[in-house]
């Protein structure tokens, strides 16, 4: 079972009180955006096997939006953190960096 503990009421949530959102950090396009531009953010995603940054809701409980750094492997949970950030925290990419020497943040898409 898949547990995150969301940042902003701090409550520590199963999977089956959250809604997932896909891939975090993302440059969304959407109307007025070009044909191939558009196509490029519906269908060309990373899906990397081990860690990956993802959105959430808590959507059994406050209701707000954050992200979440894990591992696609083994489930690890890295951390969570406020959607409204534009990359991870230093503390979060210090602890892949641990478990995972070589680790480098590439940021958003």
């Amino acid at each position: 079972m898949l547990l995150l503990t969301c940042p902003v009421c701090g409550v520590a949530a199963d999977e089956t009180e959250l809604a997932p959102g896909g891939e975090a950090h993302l440059t969304r396009f959407g109307p007025g955006s070009d044909d191939a531009t558009f196509e490029s953010y519906l269908f060309h995603r990373k899906n990397p096997k081990g860690v990956h940054f993802e959105r959430w809701r808590h959507a059994h409980g406050c209701g707000k939006w954050f992200h979440a750094a894990r591992d696609t492997v083994t489930l690890e949970v890295f951390g969570t953190y406020s959607a409204q950030v534009t990359e991870p925290p230093r503390d979060i990419l210090d602890r892949i960096a641990a478990k995972h020497p070589g680790f480098e943040w590439e940021g958003g898409a």
